[in-house]
């Protein structure tokens, strides 16, 4: 077998277990065809990278990604979700609107709804427990996004920031350690937050009566208030579970900047909501251990 994969595991833990891990990988992969061998080592290089940035099961970096990938797959179904709705509401509301906006991006338009419906079903089919044929609908959702925002960005509205942040939510939930795909509790929660961001914001929004001052804010709110009521019923500081939150946050943020006009101040005073509802749940765990 080729060492090239146990290099890449880090120096110290090389030296430790780097001749036991190159024995073990090579009697799992004796009488294995080419195709399966190559696999083997695929997985094998991606556990020592994983490793090496600090994203393996029990480093903190991993426990943290794995806490907020089943919530970044929920961000970008209340995005997507409010994508389609929108678009409905359009059709219903002012079709002439609709058929400009149609006529100037051609079938690019269509094919950006597509794949927002393709980010929707995805997470719901991630965090129903289907985690991997979920997570390859929504990435793939997510990247035909990127490919076609060039074409509808400027009817859309977002400039580029959008396109960025939905790489940044594809590499989050990427980042996902695979023992702790998927956690029932977790991916519940997660569900709940996409519901109650996503549902009131459609309501109003087919009652004809447009909140124009909303900027992305309930979404926002609903994500940091999933992150305080975690850290309240696991009894902890927040610091991890918040934290958790604002990695899953990019979704939102950028449906909040193209929601306020490209102002980027409306923005920056959401994203404190993150570090005050930090504050809030420090100040619980402090009460709750004094007591």
């Amino acid at each position: 077998m080729s060492r090239d994969p146990v290099r890449l595991y880090p120096a110290g833990y090389r030296a430790v277990h780097g001749p036991e891990i190159a024995e073990t990988h090579r009697e799992l992969t004796a009488g294995l065809s080419r195709a399966a061998r190559l696999r083997a080592d695929a997985d094998l290089a991606a556990h020592a990278l994983r490793m090496r940035l600090g994203l393996d099961p029990a480093a903190p970096g991993g426990r943290l990604f794995a806490l907020a990938a089943p919530f970044a797959l929920a961000t970008a179904a209340v995005v997507a979700g409010l994508e389609l709705t929108d678009w409905y509401r359009t059709l219903v509301l002012s079709p002439t609107t609709l058929r400009a906006m149609v006529a100037g991006t051609g079938a690019a338009w269509g094919l950006y709804l597509l794949c927002s419906l393709l980010v929707c079903g995805g997470a719901i089919v991630a965090l129903t427990g289907r985690w991997v044929a979920g997570v390859a609908a929504v990435s793939g959702g997510l990247l035909g996004t990127v490919a076609l925002w060039p074409a509808v960005g400027p009817a859309r509205g977002g400039g580029a920031l959008v396109p960025v942040l939905a790489l940044l939510t594809v590499a989050v939930v990427l980042a996902c350690p695979r023992d702790r795909r998927a956690d029932p509790g977790v991916c519940a929660a997660a569900g709940v937050m996409a519901a109650v961001g996503w549902f009131p914001l459609v309501a109003v929004g087919t009652g004809e009566f447009a909140v124009s001052t909303d900027y992305g804010a309930w979404p926002l709110l609903v994500l940091a208030a999933s992150g305080i009521v975690l850290a309240v019923r696991r009894r902890s500081r927040g610091l991890y579970e918040l934290g958790a939150m604002a990695v899953a946050s990019p979704p939102l943020i950028g449906r909040a900047y193209a929601d306020a006009w490209l102002d980027p101040w409306p923005v920056v005073l959401l994203s404190l909501v993150l570090p005050l509802g930090a504050a809030l749940t420090v100040g619980v765990w402090r009460v709750r251990r004094g007591s």
